[in-house]
């Protein structure tokens, strides 16, 4: 018998009590000071999460990627071990904050009450927000902007374990999360091989008679179309805007999609497959690319985003050249400053690619196209074992933040 099942059985046999949400914590939403006053954003010592600091650095955080001055803060600051639960926009992540600390507007902060403070582990309750996680994808408010029912968000129940059986919980999955955490990045130091390898391909020789052009001198570049958030649909045509667009993969999913009824009238903004399509703001800008695929129409394209459909040249050879690293670094150098780093449509179509023999395009279009399966595709490359390896670690997580509910 292990440790964990000896301390269930010693220390609450005939189950655990469970509490709702509302009563364990005090919530408030977070919020974005006025980007229009710039002494709020000057400076800037205070923390200030946004969801890309999760994708970017992980869920448990103690540095954000932008800070705020304490004139922007209203009141106090949400204090350290807040748990913050993205309530709307991009349902189901969460983050552990360690520091005092502002979130935007689409988390909602959860403070443990100060007469439960010696009941929880706040590690313990960071993991077990996994399964909060679930729940709110499951309690969404009807309409058009994804966002949680706050009423059934406030019933959500935690279990009332013991601390000696949070701890061992804790260390269990901290362990296992490592272990887990060394096999991915190993995976990822390999996908990374593979993305050096990559750019090898484009260090031409003089003796290959190559042509440097700008992309708008073989492409056709566009913006995408203001629609009406308002009139978003529940099913219809995808519109496909900047936070669909994560690294070279289109992402469809349930929280980030949004829909239009119809094609007409906007037929100019219909994409096609192998269309490139390129984020022009956000903190991802300059990395924010990928390439239609059959599978992603019909789609429309919306405003902040560039399609740019290859006429006189081969489309996989200029998205691998994107793609290549060169792209980035020309953006780092374009890109206005701010809040929200912004790439012009200008600067888009002045980037200058080397443009080889037709031949020596498609050989180079192909053998990237294998390495790109390998590396991306998501039923039998790296991806697909990296995500084998996260299922295993979610199925062992979960039954170990199962318990019997005392009657």
């Amino acid at each position: 018998m292990s440790k964990l099942e000896t301390l269930i059985r010693q220390l609450c046999p005939e189950g655990v009590e469970y509490k709702p949400l509302s009563e364990l914590f005090d919530t408030r939403n977070g919020y974005t000071p006025s980007k229009g006053n710039l002494e709020f954003w000057t400076n800037g010592t205070i923390p200030w999460f946004r969801m890309e600091d999760i994708r970017e650095n992980g869920r448990i955080l103690s540095k954000a990627t932008q800070y705020v001055s304490r004139s922007a803060v209203k009141g106090d600051l949400f204090p350290e071990n807040s748990i913050i639960v993205a309530t709307s926009a991009t349902i189901g992540e969460h983050a552990l904050i360690t520091v005092p600390s502002l979130a935007n507007q689409r988390f909602t902060y959860l403070m443990l009450k100060d007469q439960y403070k010696d009941c929880f582990s706040a590690k313990f309750l960071y993991y077990y927000c996994f399964k909060l996680d679930d729940y709110c994808k499951a309690c969404l408010n009807q309409g058009n902007f994804a966002s949680v029912d706050m009423k059934k968000f406030a019933k959500f129940e935690f279990p009332m374990v013991p601390l000696e059986i949070q701890r061992e919980i804790v260390r269990i999955l901290d362990n296992f999360t490592e272990l887990t955490e060394k096999l991915i990045a190993e995976l990822t130091a390999r996908k990374k091989q593979f993305q050096f390898y990559h750019k090898q391909f484009f260090e031409f020789k003089k003796s290959d008679c190559i042509q440097i052009v700008c992309i708008k001198d073989i492409c056709e570049l566009l913006t995408g179309y203001p629609f009406d958030s308002s009139q978003f649909t529940a099913t219809g045509i995808h519109l496909l805007r900047g936070m669909n667009i994560k690294r070279g993969i289109l992402d469809y999913s349930e929280s980030n999609n949004r829909y239009w009824n119809s094609v007409q009238g906007y037929e100019k903004f219909l994409l096609s497959t192998d269309d490139i399509v390129i984020a022009m703001d956000g903190s991802l800008v300059g990395k924010s690319y990928a390439q239609v695929k059959s599978n992603h129409l019909p789609s429309l394209l919306v405003q902040r985003v560039t399609r740019v459909r290859v006429t006189k040249a081969n489309a996989h050879y200029i998205y691998h050249y994107i793609s290549s690293g060169a792209f980035t670094r020309y953006v780092e150098k374009k890109k206005t400053g701010g809040a929200v780093p912004h790439i012009s449509l200008k600067d888009i179509a002045n980037f200058k690619i080397p443009l080889p023999s037709e031949n020596m395009q498609k050989e180079i279009a192909d053998s990237l196209d294998r390495f790109d399966a390998l590396c991306n595709d998501l039923t039998s490359g790296l991806p697909a074992e990296i995500a084998a390896r996260q299922k295993q670690y979610e199925y062992y997580r979960d039954k170990l933040l199962t318990f019997k509910k005392r009657s």
